[in-house]
């Protein structure tokens, strides 16, 4: 994923994910594929469903085979339900935070303000986007440029801000409370699928 340069808008829309454009554009995208013979139905089979909604968590996300396959087994590893752990491990990715704090329209540009040294995890400079955020930490952002500062400040919408982190917008600061439950992610992804795909 890290290394895809090929039209992004054509991809997400194949793979049904949603949140990756422009919030305010997201409603207005077309529900079929691209091309020509986007329109028509085709049946799927099991593996092809499996595999089409692994691919899109990790689209969503911007990982890579490789991450997300770690992901997984570190899901499978720890005690608990290995879909809703695997979910989780991905929301608290430090770009992720940042996206769902509204520090980004999406989480290219999240990813790109944290690769850029813009961001402090606990007062200490973190340019890690695969960076796991844990229960109480803080994140502020800095830099020189006022420009900048502003402009992150302007794109902050408090009434998106999600229940399980407190937003402070004058301070640029995200204090992440806790790690979401799965009834407060989304509930168009079918983590089963993947647990599936991985299991044969």
């Amino acid at each position: 994923m890290a290394k895809y340069t090929g039209p992004s808008n054509k991809l997400f829309r194949n793979k049904k994910v949603k949140d990756i454009s422009n919030r305010k554009l997201t409603s207005s995208m077309r529900q079929t594929a691209s091309g020509q013979h986007g329109a028509v139905r085709k049946k799927l089979s099991e593996y092809a469903l499996h595999l089409a909604e692994k691919q899109k968590i990790r689209f969503t996300y911007l990982v890579s085979e490789k991450q997300f396959a770690k992901y997984y087994t570190e899901a499978a590893r720890r005690k608990g339900v290995t879909g809703t752990i695997l979910l989780q491990l991905l929301e608290t990715r430090l770009d992720n935070v940042l996206f769902r704090a509204g520090l980004g329209i999406t989480r290219k540009q999240t990813r790109q303000i944290v690769n850029h040294g813009h961001v402090l995890v606990n007062g200490k400079k973190v340019d890690i986007p695969s960076f796991l955020v844990k229960a109480g930490d803080v994140i502020t952002i800095k830099s020189k440029s006022e420009a900048f500062l502003k402009s992150v400040t302007e794109m902050i919408d408090m009434a998106c801000a999600p229940a399980w982190m407190t937003i402070d917008k004058a301070a640029l600061k995200i204090t992440f409370d806790r790690i979401p439950e799965r009834e407060e992610l989304d509930p168009e992804i079918k983590e089963q699928l993947v647990i599936e795909y991985y299991s044969k």
